[in-house]
């Protein structure tokens, strides 16, 4: 009897084995799926006592903004980036998709005399005060944009203006380059 479930579980153990060697390479590469290289985030300004807030040092005193963006990556369908002011960074046009488009216009409405953060890559980049309706669906990040985020953004998006099928073509070009 013991050596009829000893077979059993070796039998066992060696088709257990055996399938997670066949599906192990199938499995391993979606459990390595990296985040986006590129991440953008709009924040409003949020009202005293909010707990799904966080604080952030803006114009010289602590401002709380909400957690939840109201404008992330995924709205985004094409950029234009152009030098910053101060000389040393960049600033970047985001065209929005149509429903985020509605999305901005409406809060930029109900929103006026507040503060909207631009956060990319994880890191508060500016922050620009709403003072009318936004209906053109362009958000801009002023400042502090690095020339590497720049570059990232050249892989995920394309320019404001370019058709996507020449973006593509454009990217297939520059990795044939390398």
């Amino acid at each position: 009897m013991v050596e009829v479930l000893y077979i059993l579980m070796h039998r066992s153990l060696l088709l257990a084995t055996s399938l997670a060697v066949i599906l192990l390479p199938e499995i391993l590469p979606a459990a390595a799926k990296k985040p986006p290289a590129l991440t953008v985030s709009f924040h409003l300004q949020a009202e005293p006592g909010d707990r799904r807030a966080f604080k952030q040092l803006t114009a010289g005193k602590e401002v709380l903004f909400r957690k939840s963006p109201e404008i992330a990556t995924s709205d985004i369908v094409a950029f234009r980036s152009f030098p910053a002011d101060d000389g040393n960074s960049y600033g970047v046009i985001f065209q929005l998709s149509k429903v985020a488009s509605g999305r901005l216009s409406s809060l930029s409405t109900a929103n006026r005399g507040k503060l909207l953060l631009a956060v990319v890559n994880g890191q508060v980049r500016d922050a620009v005060l709403i003072d009318k309706q936004v209906n053109d669906g362009l958000l801009v990040i002023w400042k502090w944009v690095s020339l590497a985020e720049v570059r990232l953004a050249d892989q995920h998006l394309p320019r404001i203006g370019e058709d996507p099928k020449d973006w593509k073509k454009r990217l297939r070009e520059e990795k044939k380059k390398k």
